[in-house]
Protein backbone atom coordinates (compact mmCIF):
# COMPACT_ATOMS: atom_id res chain seq x y z
CA UNK A 1 0.00 0.00 0.00
CA UNK A 2 2.70 2.36 0.86
CA UNK A 3 4.09 2.03 -2.63
CA UNK A 4 0.69 2.59 -4.05
CA UNK A 5 0.81 6.40 -2.18
CA UNK A 6 4.13 7.01 -3.12
CA UNK A 7 3.54 6.45 -7.01
CA UNK A 8 0.37 8.65 -6.56
CA UNK A 9 2.20 11.44 -4.83
CA UNK A 10 5.37 11.31 -7.51
CA UNK A 11 2.92 11.29 -10.40
CA UNK A 12 1.16 14.13 -9.11
CA UNK A 13 4.14 16.14 -8.24
CA UNK A 14 5.79 15.57 -11.70
CA UNK A 15 2.18 16.87 -13.40
CA UNK A 16 1.91 19.56 -11.25
CA UNK A 17 5.46 20.20 -12.54
CA UNK A 18 5.04 19.72 -16.32
CA UNK A 19 2.16 21.71 -16.26
CA UNK A 20 3.79 24.92 -14.32
CA UNK A 21 6.26 24.29 -17.01
CA UNK A 22 3.93 24.35 -19.70
CA UNK A 23 2.58 27.61 -18.72
CA UNK A 24 6.14 29.24 -18.21
CA UNK A 25 6.94 27.87 -21.70
CA UNK A 26 3.74 29.64 -23.03
CA UNK A 27 3.99 32.79 -21.65
CA UNK A 28 7.51 32.48 -22.88
CA UNK A 29 5.91 31.84 -26.55
CA UNK A 30 8.54 28.62 -26.82
CA UNK A 31 8.27 25.08 -27.16
CA UNK A 32 5.36 23.18 -24.84
CA UNK A 33 4.31 20.45 -23.52
CA UNK A 34 1.82 18.06 -25.24
CA UNK A 35 -1.28 17.99 -24.24
CA UNK A 36 -1.80 14.37 -24.73
CA UNK A 37 1.27 14.05 -22.38
CA UNK A 38 -0.32 15.52 -19.34
CA UNK A 39 -3.74 13.84 -20.49
CA UNK A 40 -1.46 10.86 -20.16
CA UNK A 41 -0.46 11.38 -17.01
CA UNK A 42 -3.66 12.51 -15.49
CA UNK A 43 -5.27 9.07 -16.61
CA UNK A 44 -2.49 7.10 -14.89
CA UNK A 45 -3.41 8.56 -11.20
CA UNK A 46 -2.42 12.52 -11.68
CA UNK A 47 -5.92 14.04 -11.81
CA UNK A 48 -5.37 15.88 -8.11
CA UNK A 49 -2.02 17.11 -9.57
CA UNK A 50 -3.10 18.67 -12.57
CA UNK A 51 -6.04 20.02 -11.47
CA UNK A 52 -4.39 21.63 -8.67
CA UNK A 53 -1.74 23.02 -11.41
CA UNK A 54 -4.43 24.30 -13.47
CA UNK A 55 -6.54 26.36 -10.57
CA UNK A 56 -3.00 27.82 -9.57
CA UNK A 57 -1.30 28.98 -12.76
CA UNK A 58 -4.56 29.33 -14.27
CA UNK A 59 -3.31 26.91 -16.81
CA UNK A 60 -5.83 25.59 -19.50
CA UNK A 61 -9.19 26.87 -17.51
CA UNK A 62 -10.54 28.72 -20.68
CA UNK A 63 -9.59 26.08 -23.16
CA UNK A 64 -12.63 24.60 -23.61
CA UNK A 65 -11.54 21.35 -24.92
CA UNK A 66 -9.15 20.93 -22.51
CA UNK A 67 -11.84 21.07 -19.98
CA UNK A 68 -13.99 18.72 -21.65
CA UNK A 69 -11.28 15.94 -21.87
CA UNK A 70 -10.04 16.28 -18.35
CA UNK A 71 -13.21 16.17 -17.34
CA UNK A 72 -13.74 12.90 -19.41
CA UNK A 73 -11.09 11.22 -17.65
CA UNK A 74 -11.85 12.39 -14.12
CA UNK A 75 -15.49 10.84 -14.48
CA UNK A 76 -13.87 7.52 -16.19
CA UNK A 77 -11.68 7.34 -12.87
CA UNK A 78 -14.42 8.69 -10.36
CA UNK A 79 -16.44 5.16 -11.75
CA UNK A 80 -13.72 2.89 -12.13
CA UNK A 81 -12.64 3.40 -8.18
CA UNK A 82 -16.87 3.19 -7.24
CA UNK A 83 -17.38 -0.19 -9.21
CA UNK A 84 -13.44 -1.28 -7.44
CA UNK A 85 -15.05 0.22 -3.87
CA UNK A 86 -18.04 -1.67 -4.45
CA UNK A 87 -16.84 -5.03 -5.52
CA UNK A 88 -18.31 -4.93 -8.78
CA UNK A 89 -15.19 -5.12 -10.81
Amino acid sequence: MEILLLYFLFINIIVFIFAGYDKSQARKNKRRIPENTLFFMELIGGTPGLLIAMLIFRHKTSKTSFIVKFTVIFLIQAVLVYLKLTDKI
